[in-house]
């Protein structure tokens, strides 16, 4: 760990929790059940989920907030109580230096590191047909997850896991090694080893089915989960598909199977512009596509 930032004590008992999204839910219950003290728990501002709803609470500060721990917004409120250690698990945002100095912290990161250094491991590893992955807890570090491991745990990715599936899956796992961590202690951490690869943030643009792109890597990006096409036009989500062997023109839909560069697309659950989920089936009966209709225009 870089020398200049303080080392976590081997048993750290008083925790400042950093966390937002309901990944990060399993790790504040279980520091919780293990008996650990948590004075503080920091998580992102209250936000719209859509333009005309009120700003809601992360999961993080709702589940906080329930049970009467104090939260705040601030980072540097952190300093604010006597604790032994800081624990970060998919907070939303880096650390300050300055609070670095001051607090030592862990991390949990959902990922094999250094593969999927970032904000989006489980997506990327999924889009990438990684067939494993898993967690790390490793020491916080001012540069985005370079920090050593002090615990890892791998897990499989089939070729059917949804990013939904894995992030809960990784949510448990990850909770289950940070008590454990923290209970056999905070010593001789390993620095990271291998090739470092960069999880960016999933764009709307990353999830545009693209049918130049064989059907397993489609398929990938439906499982990832926001998918969409455009039929005449007309935004198209899809949220299940299935790969099926034969060739088809890619783009070119053929009742529930899209043609790509690579064997087809089976459609089996989509949402048409301005309505509910649906089965495919009754999506392409009730549409009245004509022959040949082609996706992605």
């Amino acid at each position: 760990m870089t020398n200049s930032l303080p080392r976590p004590p081997e048993h750290p008992r008083s925790l400042v929790f950093f966390g937002s999204p309901d990944t990060a839910v399993p790790a504040l219950r279980a520091l919780l059940d293990a008996g650990f003290e948590v004075p503080l728990v920091i998580s992102m501002p209250d936000r719209r989920r859509s333009r005309r709803a009120a700003p809601t609470a992360t999961p993080v500060k709702a589940v906080a907030t329930k049970l009467g721990i104090p939260v705040s917004e601030e980072v540097t409120d952190a300093l604010s109580v006597d604790a032994d250690c800081g624990v970060v698990v998919a907070y939303g945002r880096i650390i300050d230096r300055t609070v670095l100095a001051q607090l030592p912290m862990i991390n949990l990161h959902f990922s094999l590191l250094p593969r999927w250094r970032g904000a989006a491991p489980v997506e990327r590893a999924i889009l990438a047909g990684d067939t494993t992955t898993g967690v790390c807890v490793m020491g916080l570090e001012p540069e985005l997850d370079t920090g050593p491991v002090y615990r890892r745990r791998e897990t499989e990715i089939t070729e059917h896991t949804t990013a939904q599936e894995l992030s809960e899956q990784l949510a448990k796992l990850g909770a289950e090694e940070l008590v454990a961590s923290i209970q056999e202690g905070l010593t001789d951490p390993v620095p990271q080893m291998g090739e470092a690869t960069t999880a960016n943030k999933i764009h709307r643009s990353d999830l545009n089915l693209d049918w130049e792109l064989s059907a397993v890597e489609l398929d990938r990006v439906v499982r990832v989960g926001g998918a969409w096409t455009t039929n005449e036009s007309s935004l198209l989500k899809i949220h299940r598909t299935r790969v099926v062997s034969g060739e088809g023109e890619p783009g070119v839909l053929n009742h529930d199977l899209v043609g790509t560069s690579k064997d087809s697309l089976q459609l089996l659950i989509v949402q048409p512009e301005g309505k509910s989920r649906m089965d495919a089936d009754a999506w392409i009966n009730g549409a009245h596509l004509g022959t040949k209709a082609r996706l992605g225009t």
